[in-house]
């Protein structure tokens, strides 16, 4: 039985959100070394991306990933860092699509987001709550 997606969008609306969220984040001050640091196949990186939106969205189990494993291990994600990650995800949605549409694809990446937040501050923490400073 196949699931209905979680909001109307098609595929190729997920890519080029994908894609021109990518373009931003290059060219972003702060968030652009962090990518760079460890994304050296861009296209390859946005496909893969892509599949895992099509998961979350329209439940195409095409994905194969650990999103919180990997920005806990990358060693350069802060929690600080999430906050402008989804303003500008959020900015690409409303150029991109339908204004219901931005709002439920942002209402679940907000939702990740914080997930992946927690999961970066958990590991950037001691075991009495002191941050790590390094």
């Amino acid at each position: 039985m196949t699931m209905p997606p979680r909001f109307p969008i098609t595929a190729t609306e997920i890519d080029t959100v994908v894609a021109e969220f990518y373009a931003a984040i290059r060219r972003h001050p702060g968030l652009g070394p962090v990518f760079a640091a460890h994304v050296t196949d861009w296209p390859e990186h946005e496909a893969k991306i892509a599949r895992f939106w099509r998961n979350a969205i329209l439940f195409e189990k095409s994905y194969d990933g650990n999103p919180l494993a990997v920005h806990r291990d990358a060693g350069n994600v802060r929690p600080g860092m999430f906050d402008p990650w989804l303003a500008l995800f959020d900015a690409v949605l409303r150029r991109n699509l339908a204004p219901e549409t931005a709002a439920a694809w942002s209402e679940l990446a907000h939702r990740i987001g914080r997930g992946l937040r927690y999961g970066v501050v958990e590991k950037a923490t001691f075991a009495d709550g002191v941050p790590k400073l390094r």
